[in-house]
């Protein structure tokens, strides 16, 4: 059985469970809950598939020289950089991230060196700490927070660097 097969399994039995749960809490729990989702689907979906068709037309626009001079297996510790750096200047939601890091690893990009990327994304997208982290905290600590996250993308491609290819 392929993994990808298997964590279907999951999510499908965790959606079950969780409606079966909804359902003893009451049929008008079990309606709302399924009419949000419902909804939430029918938002997302689109995004999902704008994201993928995008991230096809970055792989047929980029050059694979670019990726592979830049963040290729054998760009090293500069393809690591150039990565941290794109990860956080990268606007956007995991459908534009994710997109971009699936296109580089098909690109021929190296593990780490995407691994470092998605990583920097996730932890200190620039436009998410100007747009959604300093209006809800305090700016000296949103600072902060980036700044003692910097080393975590750069550890991580250590890391897949020492492992080895997946």
């Amino acid at each position: 059985m392929s993994a990808a097969l298997i964590i279907d399994i999951i999510l499908w039995g965790s959606v079950v469970a969780l409606g079966l749960i909804a359902r003893q809490r009451g049929k008008l729990v079990l309606v709302s809950s399924l009419r949000e989702g419902s909804l939430e689907f029918i938002n997302i979906v689109p995004r999902i598939a704008l994201g993928v068709i995008g991230s096809g037309y970055i792989a047929a626009v980029i050059p694979q020289e670019i990726i592979t001079g830049w963040l290729g297996p054998n760009s090293g510790w500069l393809g690591v950089l150039t990565a941290v750096i794109a990860g956080g200047a990268t606007p956007g939601g995991p459908v534009v991230g994710f997109s971009i890091g699936a296109v580089a690893l098909k690109s021929g990009g190296g593990t780490p060196q995407v691994i470092a990327y998605v990583v920097a994304w996730a932890l200190f997208a620039f436009q998410r700490l100007i747009l959604w982290e300093i209006p809800f905290m305090p700016a000296r600590f949103v600072w902060f927070r980036a700044a003692v996250s910097v080393p975590f993308p750069f550890l991580a491609a250590a890391i897949a660097m020492a492992i080895g290819k997946p």
